[in-house]
């Protein structure tokens, strides 16, 4: 049993880091399990197809990412600051993986969104629902912000959280085309005006 856990768990590592590094379309069974040094046959031991890896690679990586959202999302610090800590963290992740692959690979939903759009209608319906609770997440920390007067009031949350989570994915797109983490750098100066943040308040956190 835990030699089988073992196959499937480098699997899903090989899968991870390839699907991050080249894409979807390019992948190949055997270069997964190439690349895992697990026999093909393990593969589809584990998985009906390259779609269900994908589902799973997925579903895995958000489920760490959740985690930290929540865990950010939800301090006990201002509205304000979760979002800052939020980028940051978004940044050091951006970071930790060029130290680690050499380059930036930027995020994987935001690739396989790109990538996928127009096929794989399953993936694709999975990373909107990603992307959907994204939104609810940030929306609530906007919608205290604006309760608390750190937000302007004609700020529409779930517009405003949009647009955040639209941020991040376009500056990490940048950041993997210039191959630069420090693109992200630009979300929390645009959060501030996007948010209509007051005077007093952009000091206090400054």
């Amino acid at each position: 049993m835990g030699r089988t856990s073992d196959a499937r768990n480098k699997i899903l590592e090989a899968a991870a880091t390839l699907l991050e590094q080249r894409g979807y379309s390019a992948l190949g069974v055997a270069e997964i399990c190439s690349t895992a040094g697990v026999p093909k046959g393990s593969f589809y031991y584990f998985f009906e197809s390259k779609q269900a890896l994908a589902l799973t690679v997925i579903d895995e990586h958000w489920a760490a990412q959740r985690q930290q959202w929540v865990e950010l999302l939800g301090s006990d610090l201002d509205p304000l600051r979760r979002l800052r800590d939020l980028f940051e963290a978004t940044e050091e992740v951006q970071r930790t993986g060029q130290q680690k692959a050499g380059v930036v690979t930027g995020c994987l939903f935001g690739n396989l969104a790109l990538e996928l759009s127009t096929q794989a209608d399953e993936i694709r319906g999975r990373l909107q629902e990603i992307f959907d609770a994204q939104i609810d997440l940030i929306e609530q920390v906007v919608v205290e912000a604006k309760e608390r007067g750190q937000a302007g009031p004609s700020v529409d949350a779930r517009d405003a959280a949009r647009s955040i989570v639209a941020q991040i994915e376009g500056r990490a797109l940048l950041a993997k085309l210039l191959n630069d983490p420090a693109q992200l750098e630009a979300l929390w100066r645009n959060c501030l005006d996007l948010l209509q943040v007051p005077a007093q308040e952009r000091s206090a956190l400054s």
